[in-house]
């Protein structure tokens, strides 16, 4: 069995072992990191030798660490990432080079039907009929797009919302509450086998998923971090939020997990505030103590266009995995708007925690 895993902001764990009677056998860790002594990595092989196939991440990760010499030094390694990467071998989880993942980037479009299209494009990952897809959005209107389980009511004030002439739509992640404007933000959607996540907890299946784009920022000149369970950060502050939703496939077999983040581009602060209820621990989280500012990380650390960064982040996934340029077909775009007819353009949707 053979099992890979990029430690977020560290380097690549490969391990290829057997199993016999309910063991791991014939273990074997390489990789890219560092790591000393040499005997370390002896260490780590006979610590994994004999283990139970059925131990987690962690059991494994206790079991190196008890192993190794002292004075060890990893880089680029951890103990628990080593043992992701025999979950992931168990799992016998797929990498991301070993799909002809598809870009989707078409112009503005109602924010209930970006809704829509997460569903239904994740749900054809899920049934085999539509290879691996990042989708970036453009907005066609401003919008609040609230979690799965938020109370409408607790999260947007409608009044200011009115006023202001912004949608409230509801998505079908979890996680918190999103203002966007057209040009203000930049948001992206994954839609991608479950085997691509097999081995990973829920919060390591995060910060997987948003490794790539960690690097995208690099090569920008910001040095950003996964910070758990679902943001990125800088110095700056939090300046994306992630949400994630599992798709179960066709007949309850294999499915597929819809990953989407919305980054800062250039935010209007006091409109935010003006439409969500957001208290001040909030307000710190997203970069900014007062309201009379703009929320603008991506545009002041890159000085560059919004276009430019998306056109950036592209190039970076497409020079690590490879990316063909794709389309919603015709039927994805039918079944997605009619299910802003029947869900996602409904009061009922909407507001089903009131």
């Amino acid at each position: 069995m053979h099992g890979e895993y990029k430690i977020p902001g560290g380097k690549l764990v490969v391990v290829d072992l057997d199993v016999e009677g309910g063991e791991l056998r014939r273990t074997r860790v390489a990789g890219d990191f560092f790591l000393e002594p040499d005997e370390a990595l002896d260490a780590i092989n006979a610590a994994l030798d004999g283990a139970p196939a059925d131990t987690d991440a962690a059991g494994l990760a206790a079991r190196i660490e008890a192993a190794l010499p002292e004075g060890t030094v990893m880089y680029g390694l951890t103990a628990e990432g080593v043992g992701i990467a025999v979950r992931r071998a168990l799992a016998h989880a797929t990498d991301w080079t070993d799909y002809d993942w598809q870009l989707v980037h078409e112009g503005p479009q109602p924010p209930a039907l970006h809704m829509a299209l997460d569903e239904v494009l994740t749900q054809e990952v899920a049934a085999g009929r539509r290879p691996p897809t990042l989708r970036v959005w453009e907005w066609g209107a401003p919008s609040v797009i609230i979690g799965s389980f938020q109370s409408l009511a607790n999260e947007v004030d409608q009044e200011g919302a009115v006023r202001h002439g912004i949608d409230v739509v509801r998505r079908i992640s979890g996680g918190g509450a999103m203002f966007v404007e057209p040009g203000n933000t930049i948001t992206y959607s994954l839609s991608v086998p479950d085997a691509l996540v097999q081995g990973l907890s829920f919060q390591d299946s995060y910060a997987y998923l948003d490794d790539w784009v960690l690097g995208a920022l690099a090569d920008m000149g910001i040095k950003a971090w996964y910070q758990p369970l679902n943001d990125i950060a800088t110095d700056a502050g939090k300046i994306a939020g992630a949400a994630q939703k599992r798709v179960v496939g066709p007949g309850g077999g294999p499915g597929a997990v819809l990953h989407h983040v919305t980054m800062s581009y250039d935010i209007d602060a006091d409109k935010m505030l003006e439409v969500l209820r957001i208290g001040k621990e909030k307000l710190s989280d997203k970069g900014t103590k007062s309201a009379k500012k703009r929320v603008d990380p991506l545009r002041r650390q890159t000085g560059l266009p919004r276009e430019t960064v998306i056109d950036r982040m592209i190039d970076s996934f497409r020079a690590r995995y490879g990316l063909a340029e794709g389309k919603v077909t015709a039927e994805e775009l039918a079944r997605a708007e009619e299910l802003v007819r029947t869900k996602f353009g409904t009061a009922e949707w909407t507001a089903r925690v009131p």
